[in-house]
């Protein structure tokens, strides 16, 4: 996927927003895609335009020195990448008997807080980890503890009971990524935009970001969606930054790439996408470059949004 090169600036700090609408209804067809500030097309592009071959999606796995505290046997998807439309899609519009068909639900187990821990905790019988966490410092500010970066056992007590006040598993007082990320959503609130890193409009756009894996959508100063988790585009598949738009909604989406579910995409830079996944969104391994958001919060999501809404992203996945 082309790097975002284009400076933002300019557009960021204008009350009129971006210059260009897509002209395209809410019924899936397709207009002319508004330019995003990467450079890059928001559409799709024709055979022979010179655009890179298809990507190679990147070797399976954590790439983390984190794995899973608790087996979930029915859904093993921190072993995997999740393979995501890297390439812009062919845009139609959908029949109506196809919009009818609802994707399936996800297993229960999917939106499991499942925390990665130390592979020393991962053996099973602990009680209370003794390793520092990677989000030591963070954890231990959030919870007002002594911040000093290191565990100790009142750090392990304070952290393990917040991970049981929101059924983080396993509950051992790891300040892993997953307890992290649980924080930065409860401190976004109802006020996710208190930094005023996102635009604001008097339409709606939808708030990407990256730094906190955070979406919502606000139209004006109101809040009228979220924010939800995510999980953004992995290092060399990063998710575009800047302003789009959304040009295609196609609700039983199947990667024309990789064959897999993409269930409720809305389509905003080329081949990337809001979308749902069936497997957990709290892994190491980012995304192939679109928002994911698990199941429900990705069918509330397409409730809200329509053809030609703008969407803002900033930031950098952490570790991306």
């Amino acid at each position: 996927m082309p790097s975002d090169s284009a400076s933002q600036t300019e557009v960021a700090s204008s009350d009129s927003g971006p210059q260009t609408e897509v002209a395209s209804s809410d019924s899936g067809s397709q207009g002319a895609p508004a330019p995003s500030d990467s450079g890059s097309p928001a559409g799709p592009v024709p055979s022979g335009s010179g655009r890179q071959s298809d990507p190679v999606p990147p070797d399976s796995g954590p790439q983390s020195e984190l794995v899973p505290g608790v087996p979930l046997t029915l859904l093993p998807l921190w072993q995997m990448d999740t393979p995501d439309q890297a390439l812009a899609p062919e845009v139609y519009t959908p029949s109506a008997e196809e919009e009818a068909v609802e994707p399936k639900d996800a297993p229960e187990e999917a939106d499991d807080r499942v925390e990665y821990v130390d592979p020393i905790d991962a053996l099973g019988g602990v009680k209370c980890s003794e390793e520092t966490g990677p989000r030591q410092r963070q954890v231990e500010e959030w919870l007002k503890l002594p911040v000093d970066g290191e565990q100790s056992a009142a750090d392990c007590r304070a952290i393990r009971a917040f991970q049981k006040k929101h059924r983080i598993k396993p509950a051992i007082g790891f300040a892993g990524p997953v307890t992290w990320a649980t924080m930065q959503l409860l401190a976004a609130g109802k006020n996710p935009n208190a930094d005023k890193k996102c635009p604001v409009r008097a339409y709606r756009v939808a708030c990407v970001d990256l730094d906190r894996q955070l979406t919502w959508v606000q139209k004006g100063k109101k809040v009228v969606y979220g924010p939800v988790s995510i999980r953004s585009g992995r290092e060399g598949y990063e998710t575009r930054t800047g302003w789009h738009a959304v040009y295609w909604r196609h609700k039983n989406h199947v990667s024309t790439l990789y064959k897999s579910p993409m269930p409720y995409s809305q389509f905003f830079s080329g081949g990337q996408a809001f979308h749902g996944v069936y497997g957990n969104i709290y892994t190491p391994v980012g995304s192939m470059g679109c928002v994911n958001l698990p199941l429900e919060d990705a069918r509330k999501l397409w409730r809200v949004l329509k053809n030609n809404d703008k969407v803002y992203v900033w930031g950098r996945r952490p570790g991306a």
